[in-house]
């Protein structure tokens, strides 16, 4: 069996909580799991960004199920739990390997000390 370098370096960021400036810090939670089909990638992840208060600005993570709508065309399909909250929006996540989801979570935090004049 292949070694997943990509899962790996996601795993083993398990726990890491780092200030990034400007008071914003972040937390990454990772750990593998028997995949299912609401969690077909095998891992369990959350990462959040979040301000001097505590506030979460912004997270990604596969801990719980996004609300079904009640009609249209998602009304049936089966939707895994990957998901991104950013205030309080919760929007469907397309989780694409543990690389790209690393870099989606940098590129908010980028992002947002852009916004707010951080270097």
């Amino acid at each position: 069996m292949a070694i997943d370098w990509e899962l790996d370096a996601l795993l083993s960021l398990n726990g890491e909580v780092h200030e990034v400036g400007g008071g914003l810090w972040f937390k990454i939670v990772a750990y593998k799991i028997k995949p299912t089909h609401r969690q077909p990638h095998g891992i369990e992840y959350c990462l959040t960004l979040h301000d001097q208060d505590n506030k979460r600005l912004f997270g990604i993570d596969n801990a719980h199920a996004l609300k079904k709508p009640r009609k249209g065309p998602d009304y049936k399909r089966i939707m895994t739990f990957d998901h991104t909250h950013k205030g309080e929006k919760i929007k469907a996540y397309a989780y694409r390997s543990a690389a790209e989801l690393l870099k989606d979570f940098f590129d908010f935090i980028d992002a947002e000390k852009k916004k707010r004049g951080i270097k």
